[in-house]
């Protein structure tokens, strides 16, 4: 679902990151492809979600989860706006 989100151009990243802390809410464990497609969200929302992009990196990290090439793009790209 967050990955629909994440194709929706920017207008559901809000939502995107809504399931993601409604996923970890609920004691599941997100995977890489769950925190890339959420910061590929963010880099769809614009500029004012460049700082949440950079904290689920760092959360992703912090969960000792390796991020992969599309994390980092996603991530980079989301500099970008």
């Amino acid at each position: 679902a967050i990955s629909a989100c994440e194709k929706g151009g920017g207008k559901f990243t809000d939502t995107a990151l809504g399931l993601l802390a409604e996923l970890k809410g609920r004691g599941m464990e997100p995977s890489v492809k769950t925190y890339s497609a959420a910061i590929s969200a963010c880099e769809k929302g614009g500029d004012k979600y460049t700082d949440t992009a950079l904290g689920l990196l760092a959360e992703l990290k912090a969960r000792v989860i390796e991020p992969n090439v599309i994390t980092y793009s996603a991530a980079i790209s989301a500099c970008e706006k």
